[in-house]
Parts: C-alpha cells; structure tokens; sequence
C-alpha cells in the first residue's frame, strides 16, 4: 500500500463513523415520522456525535481506526455519551431507546469495519496467489 493510501485510512473511518452516525439519527428521526429537516438531523445526531468525537480522540481509536477494539470504543464513546447528553436535554431517556441505540450503532460502527477486515483479507489471498 503506497503512502498516500494508508495516510487516508484514518480519515475515511473517521468518514465512516460519522456517516454511521448519521445514519442511525436519520433511521430515528424517521421511524418516528419526525421532519425531513436538516436542522433537526443535526440536533438528533449532535450528542452521538460529541461522543465519537471524544472517542476519536483517543489513543486506541487514532492508532488502529479499522480495527474491531477501534470499533468498541467508537462504539461505547458515541453510546454512552450520546446517551448521557441526551437525557440532559431531554430530562428522560426510556430504556428501550437506550437498547435500540446501543444496538443501532454496535451493528453501524461494528459492521463496517467486520466488512473492511473480510475485504482485507479475501484482497490479500488474492494478492499471494498472484504472487505465488
């Protein structure tokens, strides 16, 4: 892999992350028939957000941004933190969103760095039976 491409990584899953984030706002706001806004996406994800920020802005997310350990602390940043400034603003925050939340997410942030991992590796069988 050339410099210029692993030098991307980082930024594309951080891309990506912001993007599951995203996401799963967008999936709430419409299961709840709540506008189409943007405004109003924003302020849905604007917690979760905060909390993968702070996520990324630790050394085992920085150091490996693909990885499956990234992904658990992508994961419980975004969760826990969303979750608590949520409840903040809202003054309640209902168990059973607390659950679709942690699982919405798990399966967002998780499942794409899964498929990135079995990418990698049918890309470098690939590779070594060209090779070999």
């Amino acid at each position: 892999m050339s410099q210029g491409q692993h030098s991307r990584i980082p930024v594309l899953a951080l891309a990506a992350d912001v993007v599951a984030v995203v996401v799963f706002a967008a999936a709430g706001r419409a299961s709840h028939a709540s506008a189409g806004d943007l405004l109003g996406l924003l302020g849905t994800a604007a917690p979760f957000l905060v909390g993968l920020a702070v996520a990324w802005a630790t050394p085992w997310v920085r150091s490996r941004p693909t990885g499956l350990k990234a992904g658990a602390v992508a994961l419980a940043g975004t969760a826990v933190l969303g979750l608590a400034l949520r409840a903040a603003f809202t003054g309640r925050l209902p168990l059973g969103f607390a659950i679709v939340t942690i699982v919405s997410l798990a399966v967002l942030l998780l499942g794409w760095r899964g498929l990135a991992a079995v990418v990698s590796r049918v890309a470098a069988r690939r590779s070594d039976r060209a090779l070999g």
